[in-house]
């Protein structure tokens, strides 16, 4: 269920009745190379998120917060916000939603670069409020194939989820496959690191796009949401 299909005294009975689960996507809005928009991180975390809402009972998707933490990414584009912004404003939502009686909680992180202060909200929410369920989950946790950024997963799920993929514009970028391991744990650090993306991926692009297809996304976003669907239910 979306919240678009709330209404005020049905809600408020859900909440008494069936203690639902709210989920609270959180993207982010940052390049994602030649090929796909911007919007990338936030297209496919609402997607997950609306499709987990679908499988399990009395779930319920929140509008997501599209803006996350992307200063790695500069000097290529990202509208970013601040550690201190997103955490309040998550604070501030799980605060009220609280106070209206829902005690499951579920923030589903569509953008690395979030997971660290998301983990910080989810601490501190555990310590203000005892007796609710609170988890802080990024979807690329749920499966087994490695992740990238551009490449060929988040390009695969984007084709199943979206007309806006230029595929003749997609790019290989930068590939780890036969590095030590040392070399790899270097590249992440510095790619974490404000304006360190660029520095290890020119293009923006972490991965190989070009032979992703929309069958695979498909693939993909079955894997995620049934595992997930598997982790909310215990």
């Amino acid at each position: 269920m979306d919240a678009n299909e709330l209404y005020d005294p049905e809600f408020r009975k859900l909440i008494k009745s069936k203690e639902p689960t709210v989920i609270i996507p959180v993207g982010s809005l940052e390049q994602h190379g030649a090929h796909l928009p911007i919007t990338t991180d936030s297209d496919i975390v609402t997607e997950i998120a609306s499709r987990l809402a679908k499988k399990c009972d009395d779930f319920i998707v929140f509008p997501t917060i599209n803006y996350g933490i992307s200063f790695e990414h500069s000097p290529l584009f990202n509208t970013s916000i601040t550690t201190t912004t997103l955490r309040t404003i998550l604070s501030d939502i799980t605060i009220e939603l609280v106070n209206h009686g829902v005690m499951n909680i579920l923030i589903l992180n569509g953008h690395h670069g979030n997971a660290q202060i998301l983990g910080r909200v989810k601490d501190t929410m555990d310590l203000k409020f005892d007796g609710n369920t609170w988890d802080v989950v990024s979807y690329w946790h749920f499966m087994k194939h490695e992740f990238d950024h551009a490449g060929f997963v988040e390009t695969s799920i984007m084709l199943a989820i979206s007309d806006k993929v230029k595929m003749k514009k997609a790019k290989k970028g930068l590939i780890t496959k036969g590095l030590s391991k040392e070399e790899k744990e270097r590249i992440s650090k510095l790619s974490t690191e404000q304006g360190g993306f660029p520095k290890v991926a020119k293009n923006g692009v972490w991965g190989d796009p070009t032979g992703a297809t929309k069958k695979d996304g498909e693939k993909f976003l079955a894997e995620i949401v049934r595992n997930l669907a598997k982790e909310c239910q215990t």
